[in-house]
């Protein structure tokens, strides 16, 4: 497959799975991540659906971008569209989990399917989510490690979507502990080399 193809192929493969992904965490009820719970709270407040939300926060988010002085990519610009529609959809698909076994085996594979679709939407290379630009606009801009102003703004998220009713629990937990990893080992396997790499 040409390095074109194959890393627009990766994009919206990563960023559909992203939404998938998401709706089973939705749908487990055992925790959500915390821009999610952020998203949760908002849709109960307002009556939108969650991936409604998840798209004007991302376009929101974006504007954070110009101060910033972030250029997004089409990669930047599908994640806003692509995984509000991808979870929506997959949200109508999926019932509510009906047992607590069937919950954790939702809340395994939402939080595992995560971390390959993040791994493959970075990894084609075609621009970050919009969460992630203003991170990183926000570290290059202060000095700060990546570490501490990503806890800030997750924290902050967090707070925020708690105070409007989002989900926390074990799930915010587990997804909390399990993404760094995952992306960690993933990443290397799905980024697409580029153009200039022998």
């Amino acid at each position: 497959m040409h390095r074109p193809v194959r890393r627009l192929a990766q994009l919206y493969a990563g960023l559909v799975l992203y939404g998938a992904s998401m709706a089973l965490q939705v749908r487990a009820g055992l925790g959500l991540d915390p821009w999610d719970v952020f998203h949760q709270g908002v849709a109960d407040r307002t009556g939108l659906s969650f991936g409604t939300v998840v798209m004007l926060t991302g376009a929101v988010v974006m504007l954070g971008w110009v101060p910033l002085r972030q250029r997004p990519g089409v990669g930047t610009i599908s994640n806003v569209l692509v995984i509000g529609i991808a979870v929506d959809a997959a949200l109508a698909l999926l019932p509510r989990a009906a047992s607590t076994p069937i919950a954790v085996a939702m809340l395994i594979a939402g939080v595992g399917f995560s971390g390959v679709a993040c791994s493959a939407y970075i990894g084609a290379g075609l621009g970050p989510g919009p969460r992630d630009g203003v991170m990183t606009g926000l570290v290059r801009r202060t000095g700060g490690s990546v570490r501490v102003v990503r806890t800030a703004i997750e924290l902050t998220v967090l707070a925020v979507g708690v105070a409007l009713g989002g989900t926390v629990g074990v799930g915010t937990v587990v997804y909390a502990l399990s993404m760094g990893p995952l992306v960690h080992v993933l990443l290397p396997r799905l980024t697409v080399a580029s153009a200039h790499a022998n």
